[in-house]
């Protein structure tokens, strides 16, 4: 079997490495990291992107771990399923989602990504080829979520999958206040009908909260809304469109289902106007959208952020708090980063140990509460020592309101506060009974060596490369001669809200 093949290389590969206790870094292919990739020696899992079996009696997907989500929804929508969490990026991966702390607004029912998860394989550092579950060494499997491809690399991943239906009816609930979001956010996440929730903070007295409830039937002249056309709005845009003017019942739209669930990508949430920022010449309106269209979805841009190789100066950071304390942490963001709109993503509890962000706040009963994860994303100083402060600052203030990072984002704790966070016994013990203690640890793959970067000396056509307007131009052209250019050109799903008659799903205008 080609997948049996490719695993095999990939252990004997991995067993080279670990007879000579070398270190190595897995190469994905594409991806939607937001840290560049690093030149050093690799073990190219790239070949490992195809949906393997999809079984409608047991609703389970087979797949592989560099299966991106908008090949992964399009697999299963032939089959009237979706996955329960489905990250709102297509490219994305599956194997992404079980190794980071990938959660959307499904998440408040179903977990993060992994917790919708039956079972793993794992080459393991030794190159044994292993499998997890949360029966068969269930402490792998629990310990490889979120761990960042620390504890080996994910081959194989068995999914959970759900009913689909043709759309999704959307209820933006506009609040005046962020104690009044929050508060209307714990609502809404107990009712029972809501398949899908979340919120975005345009300001301190503008929050919409985003309730979303599974559906095959709309209104007779209700037109479907859609996102993923060069003149669609972006949806964050749509959003503050709607609730602009305070009203006392919510704004309803029906959305396509697969619209609904990539209805970030254009844009990239609103990182994506910080292109036009960087271009002051661009105006930022609905005809510069419209035209750069085929630069603003996320396989582009994060594409253009790395060729810029432009990492420092923009605050990219999921940040997870009690519910108790979030209001307090807006409160510092706003006086100290004044970095507006936030995402709010309500998520289910978490038990420790795990590298996913939990509470340190637990209650008199000491048990896990869900949390409240904060998108924050925006400019912050140019001046790389004022950059370190404020976001040294930013993970002080996090760790004093008993909240957790989400650590797909730059760290930079120092080694001892890293671990004064997570439980580096219950870490070093799982590495060390599954052979893994030559790998890069967790630190390790989230630090950021500011020391390093400032000792870099660079050659004058490397300084000119990262001056303005050349960086962003060069990161432009790295983009367009990418496969992810081609990738979004020619194989992208670009829904247009169409329905198959014969079935109940939505199937969208793919040009595959």
């Amino acid at each position: 079997m080609p997948h049996d093949a490719a695993v095999s290389r990939i252990a004997t590969a991995v067993k080279a490495f670990y007879s000579r206790q070398e270190p190595y870094r897995i190469f994905h292919g594409s991806t939607n990291s937001t840290r560049p990739y690093q030149k050093q020696s690799v073990v190219d899992i790239s070949a490992l992107s195809n949906v393997v079996s999809i079984d409608t009696t047991a609703k389970t997907a087979t797949v592989e771990p560099n299966v991106p989500m908008d090949k992964l929804v399009e697999a299963t929508l032939q089959h009237g399923l979706i996955p329960p969490v489905v990250m709102e990026f297509p490219g994305i991966t599956v194997g992404g989602g079980y190794a980071g702390s990938a959660g959307e607004s499904s998440s408040f029912k179903y977990g993060y990504f992994d917790q919708t998860v039956n079972s793993v394989e794992v080459v393991l550092a030794n190159g044994d080829v292993v499998t997890a579950s949360k029966t068969e060494r269930p402490e792998l499997f629990k310990g490889a979520a979120g761990a960042l491809g620390t504890l080996g690399i994910t081959t194989l991943i068995e999914l959970q999958l759900i009913q689909a239906k043709k759309y999704v009816k959307i209820e933006y609930h506009r609040r005046g206040s962020v104690h009044d979001s929050i508060e209307k956010l714990q609502q809404e996440i107990k009712d029972p009908s809501n398949d899908y929730v979340d919120g975005i903070i345009f300001s301190k007295n503008h929050g919409v909260i985003i309730t979303g409830q599974l559906t095959d039937e709309i209104p007779e002249l209700a037109q479907p809304q859609t996102f993923s056309k060069s003149w669609d709005p972006w949806f964050y845009l749509h959003v503050k469109d709607k609730t602009i003017v305070e009203a006392t019942s919510p704004v309803t739209d029906y959305i396509p289902l697969a619209e609904y669930l990539f209805r970030y990508d254009r844009g990239g949430f609103w990182v994506g106007i910080e292109a036009f920022r960087y271009f002051p010449f661009v105006p930022f309106n609905k005809f510069t959208r419209w035209f750069l269209d085929d630069f603003i979805h996320t396989r582009m841009l994060y594409r253009a952020m790395h060729g810029s190789r432009k990492e420092f100066g923009n605050i990219v950071q999921d940040l997870s708090l009690p519910y108790s304390t979030a209001e307090k942490f807006i409160d510092y963001t706003a006086d100290e980063l004044d970095i507006w709109p936030l995402w709010l993503c309500p998520l289910r509890e978490m038990t420790p140990p795990t590298f996913h962000p939990y509470t340190t706040l637990p209650g008199p009963d000491e048990t896990s509460k869900p949390m409240l994860n904060i998108g924050l994303w925006g400019r912050a100083s140019d001046d790389l020592d004022t950059f370190v402060a404020q976001n040294r600052r930013l993970e002080s203030k996090l760790t004093e309101l008993g909240g957790r990072k989400v650590l797909y984002s730059h760290t930079y704790y120092t080694e001892a506060e890293f671990w004064s966070l997570y439980d580096k016994k219950w870490y070093d013990e799982l590495r060390e009974r599954y052979s893994a203690s030559s790998l890069l640890t967790v630190y390790d793959k989230v630090k950021v060596d500011v020391a390093k970067h400032k000792q870099t000396r660079l050659s004058w056509t490397q300084r000119l490369a990262s001056m303005w307007p050349f960086a962003g131009m060069i990161g432009i052209w790295g983009a367009i001669r990418s496969k992810d250019y081609l990738l979004h050109r020619h194989a992208a799903w670009r829904y247009r809200g169409t329905i198959e008659k014969k079935d109940t799903h939505l199937v969208g205008d793919s040009q595959l």
